[in-house]
């Protein structure tokens, strides 16, 4: 048997979001959720963590692309987090702010602590921003006693979304993953779960997950979540809800029997 972690990203986005997620998380469809902890609603969406099964760990989403930054230093450099495409070019040019950004998750790790009581399991990026230059350097330093596990975006598999896939590993997954080896640091050995967010035709896109992933295992992430009427921008509700649904039904159960493959940690070294 395969064993695949499934994590859930953007807990705390909204109350749908994080409502969604909690009731997969009760059922153990999910192996890990990982927290937007400067979100609006992150505070008010935290309780619901408490007596989750132990089988699900609850890790930091560090967030420099959506909403406002949490501390002073980085709020003086931008108001506004910037957009992808924008944080992208300037890492890759080596222009950001490093100390305000080290700060920046300094702020976001405190809040975490703050409202789950213990640090973070684990620790990945809103959209994949932990793996770019700079960026990655400012995690791994923080994490510097390599006891906390860190999402690789390195090696992206499944059918399809060639080009996303390869833009996601090149923009810093495969360096990212030469440090986190280097420093013996717990990562996945495989990325699975990108497509494009059109909604339809997500159990066929679990099964070709599921046969790609290898046989050392692997980590698929999600975004599940309820509508809620927040007014919350998100530029991909349309797709939580038939996430969601699957992955709280019987189907889903079926795809990991018939594929071999059974929930757990995604880590190692």
């Amino acid at each position: 048997m395969r064993v695949l972690g499934v994590c859930a990203d953007d807990f705390g986005l909204s109350p749908g979001v994080s409502q969604g997620i909690a009731r997969l998380a009760s059922r153990e469809r999910l192996t890990g959720v990982s927290c937007l902890a400067n979100a609006a609603h992150w505070r008010a969406t935290a309780p619901m963590l408490r007596d989750w099964p132990a089988s699900v760990d609850v890790g930091l989403h560090f967030n420099l692309t959506e909403g406002e930054p949490m501390s002073p230093e980085l709020r003086r450099a931008w108001p506004r987090l910037p957009r992808l495409s924008r944080l992208i070019a300037q890492a890759h040019l080596r222009r950001l702010p490093a100390r305000a950004i080290a700060a920046e998750f300094a702020a976001q790790h405190a809040a975490f602590v703050a409202a789950v009581g213990r640090a973070p399991h684990f620790v990945d990026g809103h959209q994949h921003v932990h793996h770019l230059p700079q960026v990655r350097d400012v995690v791994l330093d923080a994490l510097a006693d390599g006891a906390t596990p860190v999402r690789s975006t390195a090696n992206v598999l499944g059918p399809g979304f060639g080009v996303k896939r390869a833009l996601i590993a090149g923009t810093g997954g495969r360096t990212l993953e030469g440090a986190l080896e280097r420093r013996g640091i717990r990562h996945n050995a495989a990325l699975l779960g990108v497509y494009d967010f059109v909604p339809g035709g997500y159990r066929d896109r679990m099964r070709g997950w599921l046969a790609a992933a290898p046989r050392e295992g692997g980590l698929l992430f999600c975004h599940p979540g309820d509508h809620d009427g927040s007014g919350i921008a998100d530029a991909i509700a349309a797709a939580r809800g038939p996430e969601a649904d699957y992955l709280g039904s019987d189907a889903f159960v079926e795809d990991l029997a018939a594929a071999g493959v059974v929930l757990g940690r995604a880590w190692r070294l």
